[in-house]
């Protein structure tokens, strides 16, 4: 074992192992360190760990320094001059009519290469413009052309599926991706689908086709002869993620498709037997695991109702206040009660007809000066009928105010 850093010079760049040459370094930390072009700075992005003796590149370089405040101050410079060197560049390659897109520019930390990086369709002669360049900068002038996918590492941005470019992320080396691949995974074959912005196929389909390759392999194909529990049948549809199968199963009448996982079906050997042959039985019946709690409740939907101390829920609340209103209002329907010891509930009359009959024996008293009056006493009883059923077909809850009694009262 071999106790080493992981260091990048940057952010998108491949990681590399150094010596820690006997310092702690922490994971962020800036630090200075010797390579074959000379000194360099670099992000360290694992601090000192051990590694094996046969992942290392011999000769191990050692770090120099971590970073002072000098350091990065030189650090800060040579943005700026790589900022000026950009537009220099671009404003020559325009002079010398040059067909090539200047990219990006990189100054070493100590300040004796520039290096000019450009992509162009063909070969480019540039001799011109890097004499032009060497006066301007007094220093070690270096084109280097690259591909359209380092371009793209570069530069950075958004992918067809909202995120950065995997390149530019985690991505530390390039390798060949094949058509093949999208086949493998289901995709369209539509080249401006499984392309990405630089023009070739997406990475995405290399570093996933291993993930791809495990779940075929547990997944019986498209158009395969299956036993499921509940009979045999053939696989008409495949969903990779899921790892589930829809069967069409064997019977009379319309086909019966049926959804299951993929460890709960056999593939049949040799196929759909002849005609009058019955399959042999290949389905071995797996006990199921009991989710714990927590792989069940993973996907459970959130409660909606928060549950009072009593235990009882809003929607058992709210089913009571339901009920307790319908109630009240057929108490409002009901004719108020009077008080025990009235001379209507002995006689099982409503109050309503006493009240009104005592109002019409007054008032036919006081017309005619005489208490016997039978005529008036019964005209008044009929009236006063008639008036409490008109009041028993109306609305109880509408009472309308009471007649003033006549002055002579």
């Amino acid at each position: 074992m071999t106790e080493v850093i992981s260091v990048k010079f940057k952010s998108m760049g491949k990681t590399y192992f150094f010596a820690p040459n006997g310092n702690t370094v922490a994971t962020g930390d800036p630090v200075v360190i010797e390579t074959a072009k000379g000194l360099e700075m670099a992000e360290c992005v694992y601090g000192n760990h051990m590694v094996e003796d046969t992942s290392v590149v011999q000769p191990l370089r050692p770090v120099i320094r971590i970073a002072t405040e000098s350091d990065l101050r030189v650090a800060e410079i040579n943005k700026e001059k790589e900022k000026e060197a950009y537009d220099i560049c671009k404003q020559k390659i325009s002079e010398h009519g040059l067909e090539m897109k200047l990219v990006d520019v990189e100054c070493n930390f100590e300040g004796t290469k520039t290096t000019f990086f450009f992509t162009a369709d063909g070969r480019v002669d540039f001799r011109d413009l890097v004499k032009d360049l060497a006066g301007i900068f007094r220093n070690r002038i270096e084109l280097r052309q690259i591909g359209v996918r380092d371009e793209t590492k570069m530069l950075g941005g958004l992918g067809i599926c909202g995120r950065p470019y995997c390149c530019n992320q985690f991505v530390d080396e390039f390798q060949p991706v094949s058509t093949k691949m999208a086949k493998i995974q289901n995709l369209s074959l539509n080249p401006t689908k499984i392309s990405g912005s630089c023009g070739r196929l997406m990475c995405c389909l290399r570093y996933e086709q291993e993930a791809y390759e495990e779940l075929i392999s547990k997944v019986p194909k498209q158009g395969t002869f299956v036993e499921t529990p509940t009979g045999y049948g053939v696989v008409s549809q495949v969903n990779l993620l899921r790892q589930t199968v829809k069967v069409t199963l064997d019977g009379e009448g319309d086909d019966v498709i049926k959804t299951y996982e993929a460890d709960e079906i056999a593939v049949v050997p040799g196929g759909r037997p002849a005609n009058g042959e019955k399959p042999p039985h290949v389905l071995k019946v797996k006990p199921k695991k009991k989710k714990t709690e927590e792989e069940a409740d993973d996907w459970l939907a959130p409660v909606l109702f928060a549950e009072d101390m009593t235990g009882e829920s809003e929607a058992e609340k709210k089913s009571e206040k339901s009920g307790t209103s319908g109630g009240r209002k057929r108490r409002r329907n009901r004719r108020p009660k009077k008080k025990a010891g009235s001379a209507s509930e002995k006689t099982g009359t409503s109050s309503s007809q006493e009240s009104t009959k005592k109002q019409e024996n007054k008032s036919g008293a006081a017309k005619s000066g005489n208490k016997s009056a039978p005529k008036g006493e019964n005209g008044s009883a009929e009236k006063n009928g008639e008036k409490a059923k008109s009041r028993k077909r109306r609305r109880p809850n509408r009472r309308k105010p009471k007649k003033k009694e006549p002055a002579g009262e």
